[in-house]
C-alpha cells in the first residue's frame, strides 16, 4: 500500500474511519531526522498490507499537529480505532517503528 498524505480534509476518512490501524508520521520537509525517517515509513508502507501509513507536513497542517500536540519532529503515532495507541518523538531504527504496531 502506498503511503498518504493525510490532511485536515481527509483525517476523519483516511484516519478516524481507518478499519486497519493507522501509522502517521509527522514531518516536515527542513527536518533531517525527518528524511532519515521518511524512506523507513515507505518502506513499511509498501511491505504492510495490514496497516495504514500516512504523512503529515506539520507546516501544511498546523492544525493536526496541534491536536496531537506535536512539539517536535518527526513524531510517529500509532491509531487504531480513532485512538492514540503509541507516540515516539525522534528518529527510531525500522525495528523500533514496527514494534510501535
Amino acid at each position: 500500500m502506498s503511503v498518504l498524505t493525510i490532511t485536515k480534509n481527509n483525517f476523519q476518512e483516511e484516519v478516524i474511519r481507518s478499519e486497519k490501524p493507522v501509522l502517521l508520521d509527522f514531518w516536515a520537509s527542513w527536518c533531517g531526522p525527518c528524511r532519515m525517517v521518511s524512506p523507513i515509513v515507505d518502506e513499511i508502507a509498501a511491505e504492510r498490507g495490514d496497516i495504514k501509513v500516512g504523512k503529515i507536513n506539520v507546516d501544511e497542517q498546523p492544525e493536526l499537529a496541534a491536536q496531537f500536540g506535536v512539539m517536535s519532529i518527526p513524531t510517529l503515532v500509532v491509531m487504531k480505532e480513532g485512538k492514540i495507541v503509541n507516540q515516539e518523538v525522534g528518529a527510531r531504527p525500522k525495528n523500533a517503528i514496527l514494534s510501535m504496531l
